[in-house]
């Protein structure tokens, strides 16, 4: 989308029952479709039918570096290439809302090919507070996207990326959050090929409540020489 262009919000009321409805939502600009959203919405209800994952055990997010320490200590090696230094120096300067803690953060200096799984502990910079359950979940759904498809890149680092965008991406909704509050994203990637990535990922409060799901199916093109060398 263009950021100094309006969007124009075409919605359709697609189906309202009396326990579940469904809003489908179509954003234009310049006469064209950007995004289409479809949302379900549900009133609150009980049932004895209920169960979820294991939370995975990690280190709690005050033992481990943020992102940008990870960043700045990476940065300090003199040994760096200076085409990585480049890299991570337009990672450090993006204005980014959010904290990310890495919980096993991958080394730079390792072509090391690794399992299509990662775990961080992430939450909105700033304040939200009690508010309306539904600012939240626009936070999260910002939040979700976030390093969510390179998953799919980690058994495949002697790459180099031309070109990865996200095609769809669904999120369900399981528990109250905050996102504000620390919370472990469990990315995992089951699948790759044709150009194309499946990405799927757990939002965890840190309670051990399961509170979001996400799935994304993304485009990834690839130069087809391997990288020889990161230093």
């Amino acid at each position: 989308g263009d950021p100094q262009v309006p969007v124009l919000y075409e919605v359709e009321r697609t189906r309202t029952g009396k326990s579940f409805s469904v809003r489908s939502v179509k954003a234009i600009q310049h006469g064209k479709p950007i995004f289409i959203c479809q949302a379900s919405f549900q009133l609150s209800q009980g049932s004895p039918v209920q169960h979820q994952f294991t939370m995975p055990a990690v280190p709690p997010p005050e033992e481990l570096l943020t992102q940008e320490e990870l960043i700045q200590k990476f940065l300090q090696n003199p040994n760096l290439a200076e085409r990585y230094r480049k890299h991570l120096n337009k990672i450090q300067a993006e204005d980014v809302p959010i904290d990310i803690k890495p919980v096993n953060p991958p080394d730079i200096f390792c072509s090391e090919l690794q399992e299509p799984k990662q775990l961080f502990w992430v939450r909105a910079r700033g304040y939200i507070g009690e508010t309306d359950m539904k600012v939240h979940c626009c936070v999260a759904a910002y939040i979700s996207d976030y390093a969510f498809l390179g998953t799919a890149l980690l058994p495949h680092r002697q790459y180099r990326i031309k070109f990865m965008v996200s095609l769809d991406h669904s999120m369900w909704f399981h528990a109250p959050f905050r996102a504000d509050h620390w919370m472990l994203y469990e990315c995992e990637s089951p699948w790759a090929g044709g150009c194309r990535g499946l990405v799927q990922g757990r939002l965890w409060r840190r309670d051990g409540v399961l509170a979001v799901t996400c799935a994304q199916e993304g485009v990834i093109r690839v130069e087809q020489t391997p990288n020889q060398s990161k230093l």
